[in-house]
């Protein structure tokens, strides 16, 4: 595309078929996404949702801030994006820490956690849950499962 300041190439994330696409920025603003015809996996293909993908990042319907709705709360409240980061890191470290295991009933270290988990997505590509893995391993959890076909 003539008019784009850049191309990068990505992924549709709709379903588990990994089909490629090409995503044209101009000035920091996606103004396109098209299928990749470089693709092994859709050469240049895409169905109609991933066609329509562009309204993901530019849909006048997309959220640009985090909604958060309190224990007990009946009424969603606004939250800054780094509020709402900090507050999972908050209820990450604290649910590892309740469900830390330093050893077992013998004395054997175990050094795991049982109060975290993982269950990646079928759009997770195998590279990206390599990386999850590994957060999660390093966190301690050890029920970490995935469901790559990409």
């Amino acid at each position: 595309m003539a008019r784009a300041d850049r191309e990068a190439r990505s992924v549709c994330p709709y379903c588990a078929v990994g089909c490629g696409q090409r995503v044209y920025v101009k000035d920091d603003r996606v103004i396109q996404i098209e299928g990749d015809p470089d693709s092994p996996i859709s050469r240049g293909r895409l169905c109609p949702k991933g066609s329509a993908s562009k309204q993901l990042v530019t849909g006048a319907h997309r959220e640009e801030h985090v909604l958060y709705r309190p224990a007990y709360g009946t009424e969603w409240v606004r939250l800054d994006l780094e509020v709402a980061m900090d507050m999972v890191a908050d209820r990450v470290l604290d649910a590892r820490s309740k469900g830390w295991q330093e050893a077992d009933g013998q004395g054997r270290r175990l050094r795991r956690t049982m109060g975290i988990a993982s269950l990646g997505g079928a759009t997770l590509d195998n590279e990206e849950n390599y990386l999850i893995k590994k957060l999660f391993t390093a966190l301690g959890a050890i029920q970490i499962e995935n469901q790559a076909r990409i």
